[in-house]
């Protein structure tokens, strides 16, 4: 594939039994997606299958993760349209950040991590993109819901983006 257009949510935090469900701009970019990325604390397996009905899906184990502990790795590392991109849910405090992504994940363009549901766009340490896409469900401390677009094309990120959800 030349180009590839990637949905990248984490912390969606759907439990069993709640009324709610992911906002409808997000199943609307998981329609347009060519791979759905998944930064850990997704709480079902149905959700991760819902996804899938719309492009390949990758995700890591979040701490919330209990059902799903023997299915998803702690970190996962994957080339899409040849970028070299790894995701953790958590990647530890903000402080020194750059640095310690740099060092679990060498190889990496992109690091995809959640965890924390502030959104971050960054460029950390050698030219690695840091990306934390926020949660659609639960904006915490965040000004808004939130999720993460990227375009991606022969080993660059062509397009980068934290989407709000107002």
């Amino acid at each position: 594939m030349a180009s590839m257009n990637v949905l990248v949510l984490a912390d969606t935090h759907l439990r069993p039994g709640w009324d709610r469900d992911l906002p409808v701009e997000v199943w609307d970019a998981a329609a347009r997606a060519d791979a759905i990325l998944h930064a850990g604390d997704v709480l079902t397996r149905e959700l991760l299958e819902r996804l899938a009905e719309h492009a390949p899906v990758h995700a890591v184990l979040g701490n919330n993760d209990v059902t799903l502990r023997d299915e998803l790795p702690e970190t996962l590392e994957l080339d899409l349209a040849g970028l070299a991109v790894a995701m953790i849910h958590d990647s530890g405090p903000r402080a020194g950040r750059p640095g310690r992504m740099q060092r679990r994940f060498p190889a990496a363009d992109l690091v995809v991590y959640g965890h924390s549901h502030l959104p971050d766009d960054s460029e950390g340490e050698a030219g690695q993109r840091l990306f934390n896409p926020g949660s659609c469900t639960e904006r915490r401390r965040a000004p808004h819901r939130t999720f993460g677009w990227l375009e991606l094309a022969q080993g660059r990120i062509i397009h980068h983006r934290v989407v709000p959800i107002t």
